[in-house]
């Protein structure tokens, strides 16, 4: 129930000028956002990297209504992308996008020239984009888009979320050689039409999911920091004879770093998720929705503690 609130609240304007406004609040989005600009997200990416782990980069911002927000969004990613082009990263340090930041909601043209742009910055770093799923409404939009940027950057990857009804049937489409995808729960308000509501239902959708990209011929990008999947996922690539370069795990900035830092050490290829920029409150209130211990975190750093 909490987590549904808080969903519900993500999108609240009043809700964002409150908790803006709480003196102590950047105390804790430091917590799950690596800073505002390009310099704090170089920094972020150049520690973990050194650590032995690998990172996705998400420049916050999300629902764009108008080209020049969108063709600034894509402006910073591409100015990010020639920052990290000296410290020859390559393949561990990619980017995320949101296409909704790059005009997805009232042009998807301009959101699939935008794109382009970002992934030609990328493939200059001998790196890829992965694109962020949102919620459902904008599913089939991100994977036609998906399709025309694979023609010219094929290691373009895509987000999938488990708790749709659909994701099944789009994971069996996506299994495929040279496909790249990210598998998530969900982090959208959904209705009970189209996405399973409760934990149990979602953590079964979540293993219905893997089991396909697991057996397919596709890259799959593992993100959870729920040791029961983890297990899973080892039982499933050894069962389809993956070895530790066959897939990867994504988790987080800022959360579970002990378990992050145990998989590197073991061997596997570990994506920190890092997302930086000032529109952070969306994907704020998300991260406290996921877990209650986030919410806990919270409420201490407001009280002083």
């Amino acid at each position: 129930m909490l987590g549904q609130v808080l969903l519900a609240t993500s999108r609240s304007a009043l809700v964002r000028r409150s908790v803006s406004g709480f003196p102590l609040t950047r105390k804790v989005v430091d917590r799950f956002v690596a800073g505002e600009g390009v310099d704090e997200a170089r920094k972020a990416i150049e520690r973990l990297t050194d650590a032995k782990l690998t990172v996705t980069v998400d420049h916050l911002g999300e629902e764009t209504r108008d080209a020049g927000a969108a063709a600034a969004t894509a402006k910073a990613y591409v100015t990010l992308l020639e920052s990290l082009r000296p410290l020859g990263l390559g393949s561990r340090a990619e980017v995320s996008v949101k296409l909704s930041a790059v005009g997805q909601q009232f042009d998807e043209a301009l959101a699939l020239a935008h794109a382009r742009e970002i992934c030609a910055a990328a493939a200059a770093n001998g790196s890829a984009v992965t694109l962020d799923m949102e919620d459902h409404t904008t599913v089939d939009s991100t994977l036609g888009i998906l399709r025309t940027l694979r023609e010219d950057f094929p290691s373009t990857g895509v987000a999938i979320q488990a708790y749709l009804f659909r994701s099944v049937q789009d994971c069996r489409d996506l299994a495929v050689e040279g496909s790249r995808v990210r598998l998530v729960k969900g982090a959208y308000r959904e209705p009970a039409s189209v996405a399973h509501q409760s934990k149990g239902d979602v953590d079964r959708a979540y293993v219905r999911c893997l089991r396909i990209l697991m057996a397919g011929k596709g890259y799959p990008m593992v993100a959870t920091h729920d040791d029961r999947l983890i297990a899973v996922t080892e039982l499933l690539a050894d069962r389809f004879g993956r070895s530790v370069g066959d897939y990867e795990y994504q988790m987080l900035y800022g959360i579970r770093t002990d378990r992050q830092e145990a998989l590197a050490g073991a061997g596997h290829t570990v994506r920190v998720y890092i997302p930086y920029g000032d529109d952070w409150y969306g994907y704020f209130m998300r991260r406290l929705a996921e877990r209650p211990a986030n919410v806990a975190f919270f409420l201490r750093a407001l009280g002083g503690k």
